[in-house]
């Protein structure tokens, strides 16, 4: 039998893990962190939920300005230096707020330092880098990184709120800032542009195999991409922003406030926390599945589906948290991670497998304010609305609501026709064209 060594193994695993370890950092101290923190801050220091949540509101419009300007130099320059600094300003801002007193500050460190480092660590620069690094098995490695996105929802319940209640939220953000830099630092370092910048190929693929036609669709991706120009001329563009935005709209709503919901609900605290380890858990490990189904079913097809799991567990949400059952209340849970447990992979491979891997960025990065424009309002809305009324039932139900409307958009966004240059370039051109692909440099 073979040995296989660490050196055999395709480099685009790596970045990978990479890849998920900073999806783990920037989620963590973005998403699943601050719930822990809404109660204990709000409480000592005198704020609304509203003062709370509205730091994570800004930061998403924040997202939108920052993202769209580095979608051009991730295609440009690649990942490394973008994750570098962005790990920096994280853990900076990070360990700062543990010091706030004020909302004003509160405001300026979540909602705009932070999350400027955290568009330069997460999601955006992370998915276009693995969607240059895979193309026939895009969907698996996406759904894999993914992981990285709701592993904290496992690890910080069982961590961080034992370090609430023992030391209090200004110890917490020190070590999550320590943390943050131990894991984002060494992942940076390991990202790369494209394997073609290091003398490789998609996917794993060898010279010979390439020379054989075993690379085509990746010739064929790259070949076939979208400019940021032509990207947005397409309906499609937007059935897929406003699709999926809309279809998400609960995600970060439920997850957010998701414990509060449950304490006020009359649920214990340990209870409550129980619960994002509970959705944590099946979102997490759904999320290579779902990728890997990507690959075989067309992705808007199993978005649709996952929609419908996401409003079925909005609904089962809020029955089981008026009866007052711990079962119900924990199913519905299971079924929120199973339904938002495909939203991140299947949402990055439509990205990639509709409009090329070529300027993955900047397309990507055109449709993060209209994305972030429709999640932004979600949470802060359903938080006044809490404010005004005293319950997030109909907040809840709203936004399961949303969901359905979602899987209607994204089973209308069929595959863009291409541009005319490109049907002109097909015409004129033989099925082999060797411009069509980038020729991997030397490694390095």
């Amino acid at each position: 039998m073979k040995n296989i060594h660490l050196s055999d193994v395709y480099r685009g695993w790596w970045i990978v893990g990479a890849a998920l370890v900073a999806q783990f950092v920037a989620m963590g101290l973005q998403v699943h962190g601050p719930p822990f923190m809404l109660r204990p801050m709000s409480e000592d220091l005198g704020w609304s939920r509203a003062d709370f949540i509205s730091a994570q509101t800004l930061g998403q419009f924040v997202m939108a300005g920052i993202g769209f300007v580095i979608g051009t130099q991730i295609d440009r320059y690649g990942p490394r230096r973008l994750m570098l600094a962005g790990t920096t300003i994280v853990v900076v801002a990070t360990f700062l707020t543990s010091q706030v007193t004020e909302v004003w500050q509160w405001l300026a460190l979540r909602g705009i330092v932070f999350t400027v480092g955290a568009a330069l660590l997460g999601n955006l620069v992370v998915n276009v880098t693995l969607s240059q690094w895979f193309v026939e098995r895009r969907g698996r490695a996406i759904g894999v990184a993914a992981m990285g996105v709701t592993l904290p929802g496992v690890v910080l319940p069982l961590t961080l709120t034992p370090i609430i209640d023992e030391y209090g939220w200004q110890a917490a953000w020190q070590i999550l800032a320590v943390a943050a830099a131990l894991l984002a630092y060494p992942s940076a370092l390991v990202m790369r542009r494209r394997p073609e910048d290091v003398g490789l190929y998609p996917d794993g693929k060898t010279a010979e195999q390439v020379k054989r036609g075993e690379g085509e669709r990746a010739r064929i991706d790259f070949a076939h991409s979208f400019t940021r120009a032509e990207a947005v001329r397409t309906p499609q563009f937007y059935l897929v922003v406003f699709g999926f935005a809309v279809g998400g709209a609960a995600t970060l709503t439920v997850i957010g406030q998701g414990v509060a919901y449950a304490t006020d609900s009359g649920f214990s605290r340990t209870t409550a926390a129980a619960m994002i380890t509970i959705y944590a858990i099946p979102s997490m490990v759904s999320k290579p599945f779902w990728g890997a189904l990507a690959d075989r079913i067309h992705p808007r097809y199993i978005a649709a589906v996952t929609f419908v799991i996401t409003f079925i567990s909005t609904v089962c949400m809020v029955i089981g948290a008026n009866a007052g059952s711990t079962a119900l209340l924990g199913l519905s849970f299971i079924l929120f991670g199973l339904g938002i447990g495909g939203s991140l992979p299947l949402q990055e491979t439509v990205w990639a497998s509709y409009f090329g891997r070529r300027y993955l960025g900047q397309v990507r990065s055109a449709a993060l304010p209209f994305a972030i424009g429709i999640g932004a309002g979600a949470p802060v809305l359903t938080a006044l609305y809490f404010d005004a009324v005293g319950s997030y039932d109909a907040a809840f139900l709203t936004l399961g609501a949303l969901t359905l409307i979602g899987a209607v958009m994204v089973l209308f966004a069929r595959p863009p026709k291409l541009p005319e240059r490109m049907r002109e370039e097909a015409d004129s051109s033989p099925p082999a064209r060797e411009d069509a692909i980038e020729v991997p440099s030397t490694p390095t």
